[in-house]
């Protein structure tokens, strides 16, 4: 059985930064893209970044320079490091194996100060 259980969010002031950690379980981590997505309320969902098996990464322009997207194959984890946060970034936060079909439950993101 697929998981995919976020965890990290929370309440940031402008400027600060959060950890979100995606623990993923029920097949071969290793072998699959991950990606984070976001949907802040009356938005469309969102792709922030992705990470391929192989490790090359992208983001969406907003978040450039900010969010680093890394995985740790070992531990079956993807993680999205944010700092420099916005309160345009807050937002339900989603961690997805898309080629396999799978998301988390969302973790919330709340930057206010």
């Amino acid at each position: 059985q697929v998981q995919l259980v976020e965890s990290g969010g929370g309440l940031v002031q402008p400027g600060g930064s959060l950890r979100l950690s995606c623990a993923a379980s029920g097949f071969t981590f290793s072998r699959y893209g991950m990606s984070w997505y976001r949907q802040a309320p009356g938005k469309e969902r969102e792709l922030v970044a992705a990470i391929k098996a192989g490790g090359s990464t992208n983001y969406v322009d907003s978040v450039k320079g900010r969010f680093t997207i890394s995985r740790d194959n070992a531990k079956n984890t993807v993680y999205l490091q944010m700092n420099s946060l916005k309160p345009e970034d807050t937002a339900v936060y989603y961690c997805s194996a898309p080629l396999i079909g799978y998301w988390g439950q969302g973790t919330q993101v709340t930057v206010s100060s």
